[in-house]
This record gives C-alpha cells, structure tokens and sequence, in this order.
C-alpha cells in the first residue's frame, strides 16, 4: 500500500467532502501518522472510512468524524483540553498538536498503556494520561479539579448528560455525540459564562456509546 497516497485519499475524498476546510485541522491530521495508531492486524484499514476495531469492543472514530469534531472545537495554541476516552491515541495526538496540554482518561488500563507508548514514540509530552470511569464521580473528584477551553468526547451518550459541563472555563466547548443508532447528532456545546450554555446541532452520525453509559428501557404493552 502506498501510505502517502492512502493518507492524501483520505483527506482530499473522505474528510474534505465532509465540510473540513480548517487549515489546522487538515494539517495536523496529514502530519500525524494515522497508520502507527492503528492496530497492526487492521494498518490496511488505516485511512479507511471506516470505525477500526480496538481490543475490548472499542472503536477508532472514522476519519471524517475525528476532522468534523477538531474543527468544530476550534483548539487554539494556548487551550487545555481534556478527552474523554484515549483509544488508540491518535485523536490524543492531534488535540496535543493544536493545543497546549491534554489530560485524556481511558477506562481500559492497557488500552492507555498502549497509546502512551505510541505518543512517546512520536516525542509528544504534554499530555498526562489517566485510567478510570469518567461516570463514577469520586474518580472526578479524585482526579479532576481543572477547568479546560477544549473537553472532546469520543463516545457518545445515549441520552445527553451535562456532567463534563462544569469543567468548562468560560468560553470553553465541549464535543459530544448524543442520541440512540442509527442516527445520533453531534452537539457543540460552548460556556457563555458562570451558569449560562449555549447548544449547537452540528450534524447526523452513529458513535459507540460510553462504557456504562446505556439508553433507557422503553416498555411496550
């Protein structure tokens, strides 16, 4: 396989066409080896459009996705963003390309392990890594007392919780998928100030839902 021409297809047929015309977006996914993320049994699926399976029934995001997400979050050089749900750590990757620090949790200890290992390899530091539920509110009050201008979640949410908004700086976005397969939407949700939200509807998609995160039952007679 041609790496570079899989890597320029990506971008220029599936990302593009999409609506991502982000300059910053675009490069850092093009800077960014998407390849060396990629378990070693799928790399010929890389670039493809696809979600590409990790170990414990966990998902890659598509490409497109993982663009539309970065650009809507507007990530500036100065921000710290915090990511719920590290993977296989190329989205990691790219939010500590365009900001200035990430904190990323993963509920799977190897998992993180694993991501950890790959990011060092391509001599990316300011990231700090942390393994836990992000639903079990000691593990925040343990292990998160910051606000953050970015919060990108790479999971969806059967039905939208409000339970990362306080960890929002004033100005802060947050990405979320909510909504039940197959057709989900995708929400920026930005801080206006101390108590006050402001909700986007950005487009139609399908996410794998957060670990423990389920729909309600709906009973029929």
């Amino acid at each position: 396989m041609d790496i570079e021409q899989a890597r320029f297809n990506m971008i220029e047929q599936q990302i593009r066409p999409w609506d991502v015309l982000d300059v910053d977006v675009l490069k850092v996914i093009e800077d960014t080896p998407r390849e060396f993320y990629v378990p070693t049994q799928h790399q010929k699926l890389a670039f493809s459009d696809l979600e590409i399976p990790l170990d414990h029934d966990q998902f890659m995001m598509s490409p497109k996705l993982e663009a539309r997400m970065l650009q809507a979050l507007q990530i500036q050089v100065d921000d710290k963003v915090l990511e719920i749900g590290t993977g296989s750590g190329f989205v990691t990757a790219c939010l500590a390309k365009l900001g200035k620090h990430v904190d990323t949790i993963e509920y799977y200890s190897d998992l993180s392990t694993h991501a950890q290992t790959t990011l060092q390899k391509q001599q990316i530091r300011n990231i700090s890594f942390k393994v836990g539920d992000v639903l079990d509110k000691s593990f925040f009050s343990n292990q998160i007392n910051k606000q953050y201008d970015v919060i990108a979640i790479t999971a969806s949410m059967p039905v939208y919780s409000d339970i990362f908004e306080d960890f929002l700086k004033e100005n802060g976005r947050l990405f979320v998928v909510a909504g039940k397969a197959p057709v989900m939407h995708a929400r920026l949700i930005t801080r206006i100030d101390n108590y006050g939200f402001t909700t986007t509807n950005l487009f139609e998609t399908d996410l794998q839902p957060l670990i423990g995160m389920h729909a309600p039952q709906v009973f029929e007679l």
